[in-house]
């Protein structure tokens, strides 16, 4: 695993590895689909980055440019940025779409572990 498997650290995956670190992991992982010329995205950083470390060793939260990985981006639909996708042991089971309050976020993950 990359460097993002450091205790709440943001893991950063690529359509490369996907499949291992999301779709073959057990338990809950957040997956933020975005752009480093979105808006939004930018402003959801930091809260994403203080949830990585508040829910580390729960939730394993990582980000994908869907500009450098849109194999991975056009498979999960993910059109409109930021995307926030929550998988249980590698399914889909939560999505959310555009910027929103830390803790509107946070309760979402929440609701799946």
């Amino acid at each position: 695993m990359s460097d993002g498997s450091r205790a709440g650290a943001v893991l950063e995956v690529t359509d490369a590895d996907f499949a291992a670190e999301i779709e073959g992991a057990g338990g809950v992982s957040v997956v933020d689909f975005g752009a480093a010329w979105c808006g939004p995205c930018k402003m959801m950083n930091p809260i994403v980055e203080q949830l990585a470390g508040e829910l580390a060793g729960q939730v394993r939260i990582a980000k994908i440019d869907v500009d450098a990985n849109p194999r991975t981006a056009a498979r999960y639909n993910a059109r409109s940025l930021p995307t926030f996708l929550v998988f249980r042991d590698g399914q889909v089971v939560d999505q959310l779409i555009g910027a929103m309050p830390k803790p509107v976020l946070e309760r979402r993950i929440r609701e799946h572990l």
